[in-house]
């Protein structure tokens, strides 16, 4: 769940009201969020520069501005900065209406366009724009400006692969806007922060050693061609979705900002758009108005944007209060949505019930369903107020077929006399690859992308080294030692929409002053044959001779089950056994499971 830092005195100076923490605490409950945090400004830099609380300790620190952490809900884009948390609080103790949010009247003669260039279908096709005129900034207002894009680009833009958001000093730059997408050697700008010019491609490089940056880059590097959006001028606004043109850099004394959002999902890029436009609104000459732009597509089609119209929704009475289990007339439901930013009116039907009719506002992306309406009255009645009751079916737990048949297994290696124990699922890539003598070809891991420690670099492949790890730690033990672990590894594959998936399998391994594959062998057999059923034929020839690396050559088999190699055993190659600081010679084996369940 996102968690947003605002500052008290600023949140509480904007509900115009002054809280206890125990208060306020009280009131993020009723409204469906959590106080997760409370610390100051000085004490989270120390955090992030994994200080001592000793260090950079001073006499005023009593005097530091207090630093609220407020949990919100993933969905809840509206709730990400400090002006939507203050109005939807304002407007949920009823101290505020709610806010209507409109397009100013443009001519079509006067309205800003952004012409978009065929070839950007190759790489973000979409953008959707907007201007905030005569905006007034302070300090406080532009950082929650700026931290309102990082957390929507860490959110629902999913780290800028599915949306960019570019904001610039629109008395910089003169219309209209084009979007296009050109080879990068054709692409030359001064980028944010910077005062000399770079082409492109060489920008990109020069920030493969930003620890910021350097995370985006992999969304168009190994494109043909880079997205681009130039003014009338052909002054370079921005380098979607790495990095802005310093030439349109807003500041504090910024009045009109140009709002601009790249994506691949348009759906997705309208709701940021609206997001920004609606939370910085209010700090606008005419609050809670935006001026509108043409985007104007290269096959003839235009859109006006952004579209801040309300959705209307009609829901029966009914099935609002009875998922919740409580009896509410319909005067009581509207005052509840009213509370939640929901503008409610009712109907009455012919069958003698209710339409409760809910106009949706442009923040309120959330709300998809009836149940999405059901949810936020069941939050503005109190969940604390709901009266306990028995559910009306009864059903009965139990377990997964796969975790069943995981403790069996686990049971049976254990009665051959073999230890388990308990790894961890994150290796380095080192011991994953190439301590087991195995190449990394890209698409077999999945990587860590910003790991804390080198030894949690990427998710296990394979059980084995984290058996011959254990093995390292244990070597003292008298012989033989024989260890086992029936745990997941994770692989990438593309028929799951996540593009990995989880795979139980089953690891053995035999340390002694001989190799021991006999042993190996006769664990293997063991297995195949308590685990098929009676009636499943498994022929004898299920091991085959096999060519994996980690394994000593012709000392090794595939293990076969219908037609599909399931793992493998074999004498473990003696450069990995050094590898890992292992003087006597081993036995192995690794088995998936889920394809004898």
């Amino acid at each position: 769940m996102p968690t947003v830092s605002v500052g008290r005195d600023r949140l509480f100076a904007a509900l115009g009201e002054t809280y206890t923490q125990e208060e306020f605490e009280e009131l993020c409950f009723k409204f469906g969020i959590e106080l997760d945090d409370v610390t100051t400004e000085k004490a989270i830099i120390r955090k992030e520069k994994h200080l001592e609380e000793e260090e950079e300790a001073e006499a005023g620190d009593e005097d530091e501005e207090v630093i609220y952490k407020i949990e919100v809900a993933a969905n809840r884009y509206d709730l990400l900065c400090l002006e939507g948390i203050a109005r939807a609080l304002r407007i949920f103790i009823e101290k505020e209406a709610n806010p209507l949010y409109t397009v100013s009247d443009v001519s079509s003669k006067s309205i800003l366009k952004m012409h978009v260039k065929p070839e950007t279908s190759l790489i973000r096709p979409f953008v959707v724009c907007a201007i905030l005129r005569g905006i007034t900034f302070d300090e406080a207002r532009y950082n929650s400006f700026i931290e309102l894009q990082d957390k929507l680009h860490q959110n629902i833009c999913r780290r800028r692969t599915l949306v960019a958001i570019g904001t610039h000093d629109l008395d910089t730059i003169q219309g209209p806007f084009s979007y296009e997408a050109l080879p990068p050697q054709e692409i030359n700008f001064v980028p944010l922060k910077q005062v000399k010019s770079f082409r492109a491609d060489d920008l990109l490089e020069y920030y493969k050693s930003d620890m910021k940056l350097k995370k985006f880059l992999h969304i168009i590097e190994n494109s043909p061609v880079y997205p681009v959006i130039y003014d009338n001028n052909r002054t370079v606004l921005s380098l979607p979705p790495i990095i802005n043109g310093a030439h349109s850099a807003i500041n504090l004394k910024t009045r009109n900002v140009f709002i601009e959002c790249t994506a691949t999902d348009l759906t997705k890029a309208k709701i940021v758009l609206n997001t920004m436009v609606t939370m910085f609104s209010e700090y606008c000459e005419k609050k809670f108005e935006v001026e509108p732009v043409e985007v104007i597509y290269s096959d003839g089609k235009s859109m006006i944007c952004p579209d801040l119209s309300v959705s209307r929704m009609e829901v029966p009475l009914s099935e609002i209060i009875d998922p919740i289990g409580i009896s509410l007339d319909v005067s009581e439901v509207v005052t509840l949505l009213n509370k939640m930013q929901l503008e409610a009116a009712h109907s009455s039907l012919a069958t003698g019930d209710f339409n409760i009719v809910v106009s949706v506002p442009p923040t309120r992306s959330d709300i998809l369903h009836a149940r999405d309406v059901m949810e936020d009255v069941a939050i503005a009645y109190g969940y604390n107020n709901i009266p306990k009751s028995k559910p009306k079916c009864m059903t009965t737990g139990g377990r997964q077929p796969l975790n069943r048949f995981s403790d069996k297994v686990r049971a049976e290696v254990a009665r051959a006399g073999y230890m388990e124990v308990l790894t961890w699922v994150l290796c380095s890539h080192e011991e994953n690859f190439s301590m087991l003598r195995r190449k990394d070809d890209g698409d077999k891991a999945v990587i860590i992308a910003n790991p804390r420690s080198a030894d949690f670099e990427v998710v296990r492949t394979s059980l084995m080294s984290c058996l011959l790890k254990t093995l390292k730690h244990n070597i003292d033990h008298p012989r033989p030692i024989k260890i086992f672990e029936v745990g997941d590894v994770v692989v990438l594959g593309g028929d799951r929409d996540v593009g990995a998936s989880n795979n139980r399998r089953l690891a053995a391994l035999y340390c002694n002053v001989s190799s021991g594959f006999e042993e190996i062998l006769g664990l293997v057999e063991r297995i195949m044959k308590v685990v098929r059923a009676p009636h499943i034929n498994v022929p004898d020839n299920y091991h085959k001779p096999s060519d994996e690396p980690e394994y000593f050559p012709n000392r090794q088999c595939s293990i076969i089950f219908n037609g599909k190699q399931i793992g493998n055993f074999g004498i473990v190659h003696p450069e990995v056994l050094k590898k890992f600081g292992i003087p006597d010679p081993c036995s192995f084996m690794e088995i998936d499971i889920q394809s004898l369940l």
